[in-house]
């Protein structure tokens, strides 16, 4: 972009007052170039790269509410707690709120610059009523952890798939002079498909791509085999052992996975702690300063540590489990080495057959019935939708409705004229089709293929996101 806004050197100033740095990467100036003039945005910046500057700057210069849709509380919770520190306006609306705390929230969103939610939030009967006040000004809707849409919107969280109808229904209840609603999706990980999907779902208007390399030739990527379940704890004792006084973080796949590794570790006396979404918040943020002051050299942790968590002088990453997918992998490797020095990455792995130990095999397992459930349990109730209908009366009919019109729109069989009314189009031609797609699973398939690639992982990371070194 060669424009810039003539307010630069405002927001040049407002980010040296508020945040204390003395200038922008040239990524995160261009994000927000392009929102501080109402242009739409894709922002795919690498772990560590300042996504969420990229929307709380802009938020704080213009006049009204930004909401920001993010998939996890403690991310949530988290950044707003960041920005309190720092004297600015924010809120977070989520299920743990009391219900004299939601009216709180709600009453005070004309003051209120940055709204932190939920999809399934925001989507609720009170909030979009409160939102669609024509006198609430709203100037943003950015999309954090974008890629949960495409992992999770026909599956788990099928309420992402409704979000590309929320700017135009926003729009239409506010009076004529309103201005524009910028939107914008940021993530670490997006492919070319990823890419292309995030911009129909959300029915973004010829948006400003920005994309950084997630690539450090200082952090080495290393897969070993533990031929047993005991071989991996003693692998990892090892681990931890040579590496004594170093700074790191071991990632497991489920809450009860963080507290057995812990409990274990402590009994060698190892100062550290399980952590995971299920902690009450003054125990994650607790265990949190414990890492970041060193207290805790290092912390069992799920997916939900590390976000929005910068610790520069983060030397290793050992998953004691394989994720299940690349972006889970690339995203959570992506804590070490963020100051530029050497820095490691491990992933243990069962050995192939699964005979010694097919605990690995068991959990992508696990995941994929799951997933096939909803999906099976999704299919069957095709043929009883309303062609055309409102979504809370239909869910009210189907408790599975919400993950059978995800597919539907997945597919591009439904159309979302408001994020509250669907249409369905073509759906007897196109039920085969549906069960192909329920059937793919590359990127469980991708993982797999990292874990046995013989050649240079980082080469391979590149390729599959479509990044250059």
């Amino acid at each position: 972009m060669t424009e810039v806004p003539k307010e630069w050197i405002k927001v040049r100033q407002m980010f040296q007052r508020v945040w204390g740095y003395e200038d922008l990467r040239a990524s995160q100036y261009e994000v927000i170039s392009s929102l501080l003039m109402g242009q739409d945005s894709l922002a795919i910046l690498a772990t560590g790269g300042g996504k969420s500057i990229c929307f709380q700057l802009p938020a704080i210069l213009n006049e009204g509410l930004t909401i920001v849709i993010s998939p996890l509380l403690a991310l949530m919770e988290d950044q707003v707690r960041d920005l309190h520190t720092r004297n600015l306006p924010a809120a977070a609306l989520h299920s743990n709120l009391s219900q004299i705390e939601r009216r709180e929230v709600l009453k005070n969103l004309p003051n209120t610059r940055l709204l932190y939610i939920s999809p399934e939030t925001l989507l609720s009967q009170p909030v979009w009523e409160k939102l669609c006040d024509r006198q609430l000004k709203i100037t943003g809707l950015m999309l954090d952890e974008a890629h949960c849409l495409v992992q999770w919107g026909d599956s788990f969280r099928p309420s992402y798939r409704r979000l590309g109808a929320v700017r135009s229904a926003l729009i239409s209840q506010k009076p004529d002079h309103h201005p524009r609603i910028s939107l914008a999706a940021f993530t670490a990980t997006a492919d070319r498909d990823t890419t292309a999907e995030l911009q129909a779902c959300l029915q973004m208007q010829n948006p400003n791509i920005v994309r950084t390399s997630p690539y450090r030739p200082h952090l080495s990527l290393k897969v070993e085999i533990a031929w047993t379940p005991a071989g991996r704890k003693s692998r990892t004792l090892k681990f931890i052992r040579d590496r004594k006084g170093q700074s790191g973080l071991i990632y497991v796949r489920s809450r009860r996975d963080a507290e057995v590794l812990a409990a274990w570790l402590q009994e060698y006396s190892f100062a550290t702690a399980a952590y995971h979404a299920g902690l009450p918040p003054q125990e994650r943020r607790y265990i949190e300063q414990q890492w970041l002051t060193n207290k805790y050299p290092f912390v069992i942790c799920t997916s939900a540590f590390g976000l929005g968590i910068n610790k520069p002088d983060t030397r290793w990453v050992l998953h004691f489990h394989p994720p299940l997918t690349l972006s889970e992998y690339i995203q959570e490797i992506g804590r070490a080495g963020r100051d530029d020095k050497p820095a490691e990455a491990l992933m243990l792995v069962s050995e192939p057959t699964g005979l010694l130990d097919d605990s690995d095999r068991q959990r992508v397992n696990f995941f994929l019935q799951q997933q096939q459930k909803l999906h099976q349990q999704a299919l069957a109730l095709l043929p009883k939708l309303p062609r055309k209908g409102n979504f809370a009366e239909v869910a009210k009919l189907y408790p599975d409705a919400a993950i059978a019109l995800g597919l539907l729109h997945r597919s591009g069989n439904l159309t979302w004229h408001t994020p509250f009314i669907y249409e369905i189009h073509n759906l007897p031609n196109h039920q085969q089709k549906l069960k192909q797609q329920i059937g793919d699973q590359s990127e469980i398939t991708k993982m797999q293929d990292f874990i046995r690639t013989r050649g240079d992982r980082w080469d391979f990371l590149l390729n599959a996101f479509n990044c250059d070194e």
